[in-house]
């Protein structure tokens, strides 16, 4: 999927990186959380958030995110784009709640990223 079929599918507004649409994702997670971002992320991938906060950003540019998805409307304050526009990264919004745009892209063919269970053992419980 690329990220113009992102902003389609979404009805998303590009904030920045209007040049890079054309850009193919291949995954997708959403999380409030960057910590769990930072733990369970290990691919290049789309990120959906309602935090419009620099460390968003951070987390972005430690797993070279290629697009960030700001849900429920919410716009960053024009530090943040421009910083992210300076990372080469794309930056939506989209006027729905987190769930349904994950619901909306998973429906579009984007699944989530992949992720590995740590099981305990019968010795460890």
């Amino acid at each position: 999927m690329t990220i113009e079929d992102i902003v389609s599918i979404l009805d998303a507004r590009v904030l920045c990186g209007e040049d890079k649409l054309s850009l193919v994702v291949m995954s997708a997670c959403c999380s409030d959380l960057m910590s769990d971002v930072l733990a369970f992320v290990n691919e290049k991938t789309v990120l959906l958030t309602g935090l419009t906060n620099m460390h968003v950003l951070r987390t972005a540019e430690i797993l070279d995110l290629k697009c960030l998805i700001f849900t429920r409307g919410k716009v960053p304050s024009d530090e943040i784009i421009e910083r992210a526009r300076q990372m080469n990264l794309v930056v939506l919004t989209a006027n729905k709640t987190m769930f349904t745009c994950a619901g909306l892209l998973y429906d579009g063919g984007l699944r989530g990223a992949a992720m590995t269970w740590n099981e305990e053992t019968e010795e460890e419980k």
